[in-house]
């Protein structure tokens, strides 16, 4: 994960990063504080960082549940990851829908899409060190090297995280680790895919979350119905309470600063189908079509980077320790 974005792009989108992080922390703010008086502490806290993020954070859920005896948590976790994309998908739609109508209705906004659409060059990337290590030569670039680079970027993150004790969890580091190899070269971008090795992966990792449904009882869903849903609600208003308020400070309209937030419940690909969807539905020719991804594009993916990447893992990795 920690290959896939470079920092120069965080960097330039530190608005759409602040968003970000601040739906990452409504939800567990409204989840924590709302969510336990209504169902439990440990409903609470398990409940937030699945909903703020992707696999990886519900994996640390629910295995912290498991390790807890706490069978049917490592369940609600897995049921939230399913779950949390029938809020998230339809209602970021109808924002980015707006949002684009909006895009087109702005001379300067248009203006600035197509004046930038020039410069669309690269100037080699030096990484956000200054320097990043010459590629590794073609002819050994295979399958099998980039896995083993890996594999060892994998490995020294754990005994790092060792070192401290696991006081920063050995996920955690792993992302840390793999945005700092991205930078200086040690690892390629979007290495698992390069690889080939991302389907492999995915199928790996669902297998992990699925099988604790094999432990799922009717009648444990059907007692998990309730905190599910209300959990859901509760993250989504504070999603949405969090990004309309910063959205107003950092001067983003309400239609873009909503999904951006709302990214945590579903992250990428979903960040990139939504935004070509929207400008799909709105723009009656190609320019349009470029003008309105230009503005919305690079906020959605920055947005499904930082909430799912990176804030839902360092959340997980906090509320590990209160359960």
């Amino acid at each position: 994960m920690g290959t896939l974005m470079k920092l120069k792009d965080l960097v330039q989108q530190w608005k759409t990063v602040l968003l970000a992080v601040g739906a990452v922390a409504g939800v567990g703010i409204f989840v924590l504080l709302l969510g336990t008086p209504l169902f439990g502490r440990e409903v609470a806290v398990v409940a937030a960082p699945p909903i703020s993020g992707g696999v990886v954070a519900a994996l640390m859920m629910f295995e912290v549940a498991k390790a807890k005896g706490l069978e049917h948590l490592a369940v609600f976790a897995t049921m939230l990851l399913v779950f949390q994309g029938f809020i998230g998908y339809p209602l970021s739609s109808i924002f980015l829908t707006k949002e684009a109508r909006r895009i087109l209705a702005s001379p300067e906004m248009v203006k600035e899409a197509l004046d930038n659409d020039v410069k669309g060059q690269t100037e080699g990337d030096k990484g956000a060190f200054g320097f990043r290590l010459p590629p590794m030569p073609k002819q050994y670039s295979t399958d099998f090297v980039l896995l083993a680079k890996l594999a060892v970027a994998a490995y020294a993150s754990s005994l790092i995280a060792g070192l401290f004790n696991n006081v920063i969890h050995p996920l955690v580091m792993s992302l840390i680790v793999g945005i700092i190899c991205r930078e200086i070269g040690l690892l390629e971008d979007n290495i698992f895919v390069k690889a080939n090795g991302l389907g492999l992966a995915m199928a790996g990792l669902c297998a992990v979350i699925f099988s604790n449904l094999a432990s799922a009882t009717p009648e444990m869903v059907m007692k998990l119905l309730a905190p599910l849903v209300g959990c859901l609600a509760l993250g989504a208003l504070g999603i949405t309470v969090v990004t309309a308020i910063l959205g107003k400070i950092l001067g983003y309209s309400t239609y873009m600063a909503i999904p951006i937030g709302l990214s945590a419940l579903y992250g990428f690909p979903g960040t990139f189908i939504l935004s070509h969807e929207a400008a799909q539905a709105v723009a009656t020719n190609d320019e349009e079509r470029k003008v309105i991804l230009h503005h919305i594009l690079p906020k959605m993916l920055v947005a499904g980077f930082i909430t799912v990447t990176i804030s839902s893992v360092v959340l997980a990795g906090i509320f590990v320790k209160l359960v």
